[in-house]
């Protein structure tokens, strides 16, 4: 068994391996990151936050939403993901 600290260091690594993708336009690759990341902590609503963040700025709106759903359904303490949740669907 992996311990949890072991874990978290994995998603906190790809997560951020996806942002610098993000950072640099590289919108398909760092979705494929995130995606990646999804995979493996499904029960994390920071990795669909993340990955809902990409797909945003690929300009894919619904996958944007059913991914900041996802997150809020996990976490519904996500207040930021929620105001972001709340401005996709008004454009």
């Amino acid at each position: 068994m992996v311990s949890n600290q072991v874990t978290e260091g994995v998603e906190f690594t790809l997560n951020n391996s996806g942002y610098k993708l993000l950072g640099q336009k590289k919108f398909n690759e760092a979705i494929e990151v995130f995606k990646l990341n999804v995979k493996l902590y499904p029960n994390s609503s920071n990795t669909y936050d993340s990955l809902g963040e990409a797909y945003a700025a690929a300009g894919d709106k619904k996958l944007a939403i059913e991914n900041y759903e996802k997150s809020i359904k996990l976490d519904g303490k996500n207040e930021e993901g929620k105001k972001i949740l709340e401005k996709l669907k008004a454009n």
